[in-house]
């Protein structure tokens, strides 16, 4: 129980008393549905028509997408009239300010406590969870700063999450693959049809997943079977072409060759590109080109170098299909780098598909090192040493994740490299041990 109850919330002078109200006000941590929020929304005439708005849903790649189509927007001179660009994604990795970001700057603590305070009027015994809460709280934000872009990243699904009460101009799917099955159902084609629902009628919906489940696909003709040239999916609207070193990207209406190797997934890139194209930005090879340069995104594939020790990745992944994209990843940086050993810091939360998302890295990984996270769902380190035991002996068990990776660290000469992964809360608690330049 909090110590504060809905009575007492004019109690509450900053933002940390705040947050710790809302994770205490309702008795599930994730409780999917539109109808509570929903309620509060229309008692708080949530409306961003005033804003072009992109929502982007998928299993993995959302935040990169948002990430490239921020930067391509804030960078095009054709906009430079706008009122500016806003993104709004969960969860953050070290400040709950980064949660929404207006011309890449996080929102200040005050705009929150003078939102949180609206809903809490308006709410009155309507109980919302913490993500509700705080996705009404960016909305109001955003209706007072009244940005021309909105880029709404969903938080968990698409059709019941609190995101979905704002009908989007353009609708973006990037993968779809297995994660959160307790709550989006056991196979892709389930998946597929919980993050269809962020679909519309009359607004452009771009596909990015390479081989789409049947159930996006359908979703989408259903709701455009009467319209034309509103679909766009990859490999038949929008193509990439490997060129090494470069790639290529075309649609009918624009063809952009020699595009550089991004900092973040191609395949995210190739798809925001598509959005930028349906927003009529100008694209050419040289605008996207720095773009590319200029996009890097904290715990996507991070890179960071230590002064006198090891390289260090931080990376979000915490699915197969993340961790076999890393596994990929880290065949290229290992060649390009000539790094000698890998090191691997992981901890996981127990409902997610730890051997699967483990075993991917099998072939690349020569340490590993576990420790269990201080929060709830988290996988103990037990579990985490059983799981890996199951392909490699080489596995060193720690009581938490900071030990994990402080040994790791001393144990790994200059030459070598530690990725540190498998969940926001490892790289958040990593991260902030880092110098970050």
């Amino acid at each position: 129980m909090s110590k504060y109850n809905s009575s007492h919330y004019q109690d509450l002078t900053n933002l940390d008393q705040w947050l710790y109200y809302l994770e205490n006000l309702h008795s599930t941590e994730i409780d999917l549905g539109l109808s509570r929020v929903g309620k509060v929304a229309e008692r708080l005439a949530i409306n961003l028509n005033f804003a072009k708005v992109i929502t982007v849903a998928g299993t993995n790649g959302k935040g990169t997408t948002c990430a490239f189509i921020e930067n391509a927007l804030l960078n095009s001179k054709e906009l430079a009239s706008q009122r500016g660009v806003a993104v709004y994604s969960s969860p953050h990795i070290e400040r709950f300010n980064e949660r929404l970001r207006i011309n890449k700057q996080d929102v200040e603590d005050q705009a929150l406590i003078n939102a949180f305070k609206r809903i809490e009027v308006a709410r009155e015994d309507i109980s919302l969870s913490y993500y509700e809460y705080t996705t009404l709280a960016a909305l109001l934000v955003l209706m007072e700063t009244m940005p021309s872009f909105i880029i709404l990243e969903v938080g968990l699904g698409g059709r019941l999450d609190a995101t979905n009460i704002i009908d989007a101009d353009i609708a973006v799917i990037t993968t779809i693959d297995l994660d959160h099955q307790s709550f989006l159902g056991n196979d892709r084609e389930s998946i597929g049809f919980e993050k269809a629902g962020i679909m519309r009628q009359e607004q452009d919906i771009i596909i990015g997943d390479t081989n789409a489940p049947k159930s996006v696909i359908n979703h989408a003709n259903e709701l455009h079977k009467n319209q034309v040239n509103r679909i766009f999916l990859r490999d038949q609207d929008f193509i990439v072409q490997n060129t090494q070193p470069h790639w290529n990207w075309k649609t009918k209406q624009t063809q952009l060759t020699e595009l550089k190797a991004p900092h973040i997934p191609r395949d995210n890139v190739a798809t925001a590109l598509m959005v930028l194209e349906k927003l009529n930005l100008t694209l050419t090879p040289d605008f996207v080109n720095e773009v590319i340069a200029k996009t890097k995104v904290a715990g996507r594939t991070e890179l960071i170098k230590q002064k006198g020790l090891c390289d260090v990745i931080l990376d979000v992944g915490h699915n197969p299909q993340a961790t076999r994209y890393l596994a990929g990843y880290l065949k290229q940086i290992k060649e390009q780098a000539n790094y000698q050993n890998i090191y691997a810091v992981v901890a996981m939360l127990g409902d997610k598909d730890i051997s699967a998302s483990l075993e991917s890295l099998k072939d690349d990984i020569d340490f590993w090192y576990t420790g269990a996270l201080s929060v709830p769902r988290a996988a103990t380190k037990e579990t985490m040493a059983s799981k890996l035991a199951l392909f490699t002996n080489s596995v060193n068990c720690f009581d938490n994740v900071d030990e994990a990776f402080r040994m790791a660290n001393k144990q790994a000469n200059s030459s070598d490299l530690i990725l540190v992964f498998g969940s926001f809360f490892t790289v958040s608690k990593i991260r902030a041990q880092l110098t970050i330049s």
